[in-house]
């Protein structure tokens, strides 16, 4: 039973907790990324390039006996257009983030005995003989 009981306060830790719903959210946001790359701005740019080519597909490029390139070629574009969908949406979410920690917080306000002091320290002042 304490193995049990071990495996019930690991898996039930904040960190594991946190880890499953990042996971969850990241598979769902890749899809999301997925079809924007795929269905969105890859063929808005490759189409325009593609055309001039003469090709329809960019998998269609190939070299020589069959090195086909071109399929790299559409893997190498579709990583640099999320690498930099990405860096948009971690460069968004840092500016929120800056602009939330720049609010600075209200001054406390001043205890009794910093109050008592201040009335002292007036006092002091206002009085010639001293």
């Amino acid at each position: 039973m304490a193995f049990f009981k071990e495996f019930k306060e690991f898996a039930l830790k904040g960190n594991v907790v946190d880890l499953a719903v990042g996971v969850v959210i990241g598979a769902a946001f890749s899809a999301i990324v997925k079809s924007l790359v795929e269905d969105i701005i890859t063929p808005l740019i490759l189409t325009p390039l593609l055309e001039r080519a003469g090709l329809k597909n960019i998998q269609e490029l190939t070299w020589g006996a069959g090195v086909k390139y071109g399929n790299f070629l559409s893997n190498v574009i579709s990583f640099f257009i999320v690498a930099f969908a990405l860096f948009l949406i971690v460069k968004l979410i840092n500016a929120m983030r800056r602009k939330h920690e720049e609010t600075p917080a209200a001054p406390p306000a001043p205890t009794n005995e910093e109050k008592l002091l201040m009335e002292i320290r007036d006092a002091l002042k206002s009085n010639p003989r001293l």
